[in-house]
């Protein structure tokens, strides 16, 4: 991952909303974000298939996790985990909300900073997400484990985080 990635844009929104930080700071920190997606489209550009091979294979990572979890859970984890604090791929799956997003747009497999998901048990009202992030080799990843519950408004929320070795 990067060094100084900055805070994903519904943290922004919330700051700005705060007072916390102006309007010009609000969107120099989108411009270095839309930078960055131009980037990477530039990037799909430069190679139509490789991007095209990474895109097959994020949808049958999808597809086996929507059969076998569930999108809405999917999707509730990852607005979860957009929400913690210092957990960089939350640049990747903030907007897991948005329904009209495909779920495959929010993994990485094989581009860095990369992004799976390892493991979900969906014990009721808790739920424990195994994720991992970072490198991609492997053995160069940071995986972590995280326990959410339901809130109040049937929303999950990460109660706690561990690193797994």
């Amino acid at each position: 991952m990067k060094v100084n990635v900055p805070p994903p844009p519904q943290e922004l929104f919330r700051q700005f909303e705060k007072g916390e930080i102006s309007r010009e700071e609000l969107q120099a920190v989108c411009a270095l974000h839309q930078r960055e997606m131009l980037e990477e489209i530039e990037e799909v550009r430069r190679n139509p298939i490789g991007a095209y091979l990474e895109d097959l294979l994020l949808k049958r990572e999808a597809a086996k996790l929507r059969r076998e979890y569930g999108e809405g859970l999917i999707r509730d984890v990852f607005i979860a985990l957009a929400d913690v604090p210092d957990f960089p791929p939350a640049i990747l799956i903030w907007n897991a909300g948005h329904r009209d997003v495909p779920l495959h747009s929010f993994f990485r497999l094989r581009r860095e900073p990369v992004f799976r998901v390892l493991d979900i048990k969906n014990e009721g009202l808790h739920v424990k997400a195994k994720v991992e992030y970072g490198a991609r080799e492997r053995k160069n990843a940071t995986r972590e484990e995280f326990t959410l519950h339901r809130g109040a408004r049937n929303e999950l929320i990460v109660s706690s985080r561990k690193t797994l070795k």
